[in-house]
């Protein structure tokens, strides 16, 4: 996954995700890019806050950031074994909050977005990381880069016929866990991240100026009319 759409009320954070209302003004995003900040949410004396994190995980080893803009997804598959992700898995895990994430389908020039969402159109919660990376020769007040990741997996029959991958969506009832600091067990993580998840998804075209990163408007998760689910031309059908 490459870009999504990040929740745009603060008042929805709130009430979806039960955290306490940041410090910071929610700006729309509707057309995420990598290395840009995004909220997350994390647990803080045992409340939920929303910080804000740059997409694209820096992990504390690295020699400077530029590994971060290949850090945007964590494979499920490898989370538990892959030296960037093994610490952040154990311990500093978040919640990545969502309306919904564009792929694309079709041949190499020609692709055609996509945006997925829940039936209920509600926000939802992807399984993230996140790391604190300090420069070993910066002055004190530039302070540390604050980096996340997402964490992906094989597409459900939902997304499988638009891409062969998905972000890894948490239910509700897993965030509690998920965000647990003193849950550290690899068995129970790994538990939570092949059964707690979001299966069932809605989709529809949207227009390709979702494709430029500088494009980043509401018009780019407004349906698209005129082509049908698979693709191709069709009299205003989406699938929705």
């Amino acid at each position: 996954m490459r870009t999504f759409c990040t929740v745009q009320s603060i008042t929805k954070l709130e009430r979806c995700f039960n955290a306490r209302p940041p410090s910071f003004e929610i700006q729309p995003n509707y057309n995420v890019a990598p290395s840009r900040e995004i909220p997350f949410i994390v647990i803080h004396e045992d409340e939920r806050h929303v910080k804000k994190r740059h997409w694209g995980l820096v992990p504390f080893w690295a020699k400077d950031i530029s590994i971060g803009s290949r850090m945007i997804n964590a494979r499920v598959e490898t989370v538990t074994s892959k030296p960037a992700f093994r610490a952040a898995l154990k311990q500093r895990r978040c919640l990545i909050p969502a309306n919904g994430f564009y792929e694309w389908q079709g041949k190499s020039g020609s692709k055609q977005p996509y945006y997925f969402h829940l039936p209920s159109g509600e926000p939802f919660a992807f399984a993230g990381l996140y790391e604190i990376w300090e420069h070993k020769d910066a002055l004190p007040e530039a302070g540390p880069y604050k980096s996340c990741t997402i964490i992906t997996m094989d597409a459900s029959d939902s997304v499988k016929d638009v891409h062969n991958r998905m972000p890894l969506i948490l239910k509700p009832e897993a965030h509690e866990e998920w965000l647990d600091s003193e849950n550290k067990e690899p068995a129970k993580i790994e538990e939570l991240m092949k059964t707690k998840y979001v299966k069932e998804l809605k989709r529809y075209p949207v227009s390709k100026r979702v494709n430029r990163v500088e494009n980043n408007l509401k018009e780019c998760i407004e349906p698209l009319q005129g082509i049908g689910d698979s693709g191709s031309p069709e009299s205003g059908l989406k699938k929705s």
